[in-house]
């Protein structure tokens, strides 16, 4: 039996949040803890074995958010130039030891244990070669992205505002695709109604 690959996360929270007003999203409160606390938990509770937070602007309040949490922390002093920096910057920042890395927008605040270990054995099924990533019935890409170390030279030139998409339109057959019937899990939280609506759906509030 093959042994569990070492697997890592980068959690990304390296963004300005402005369409979501004067608060910082990632900070705001789901279930009585910051949502970047409720996401990088969810990641440990999966059995990952690293986590790398690349924090922005608001650095030491993510120090904060996170100091009873098990992660190290990197600083993408570039972090205005978009998505692309503070993936390569995260991914620089691993150890020598992970054979995958996930990478994790941290406002997805519905991701749980679980779609990480599915995504996991999917990539451990695979060999540890190949792109795992979460796709709806349908076929559309969503986020996390599970990477093989083989691509983490390719992850940590991306520049700017040019996340994983364009690399994972590449790849071909070196992608696994693991579709999720349930969609909600896919949430992300970018504007205060977005909140509202997370809010509401765990009070079990009629919409």
């Amino acid at each position: 039996m093959a042994s569990k690959p070492l697997l890592a996360a980068v959690l990304l929270a390296g963004g300005a949040s402005r369409r979501f007003g004067a608060d910082n999203k990632l900070l705001v409160e789901v279930d009585g803890v910051p949502m970047v606390q409720r996401v990088a938990r969810e990641i440990l509770a999966a059995g990952v074995d690293e986590i790398v937070v690349v924090t922005g602007a608001e650095h030491e309040a993510y120090l904060k958010a996170l100091a009873d949490v098990p992660v190290r922390f990197v600083q993408n002093l570039d972090w205005d130039a978009g998505i692309g920096s503070s993936i390569a910057v995260g991914v620089r920042a691993l150890s020598e030891a992970p054979q995958g890395v996930f990478i994790v927008p941290g406002d997805l605040p519905n991701l749980g244990a679980d779609m990480f270990r599915r995504l996991a054995a999917a990539f451990a099924e695979a060999g540890g070669h190949r792109a795992v990533l979460p796709v709806t019935e349908r076929g559309e890409q969503r986020n996390p992205v599970l990477w093989p170390r083989s691509l983490f030279p390719k992850l940590a030139a991306l520049s700017g505002s040019k996340g994983g998409k364009s690399l994972l339109d590449t790849l071909g057959d070196q992608r696994v695709d693991v579709a999720f019937g349930d969609e909600s899990v896919f949430a992300d939280i970018d504007t205060q109604d977005d909140y509202a609506r997370l809010i509401a759906g765990a009070r079990g509030d009629a919409h």
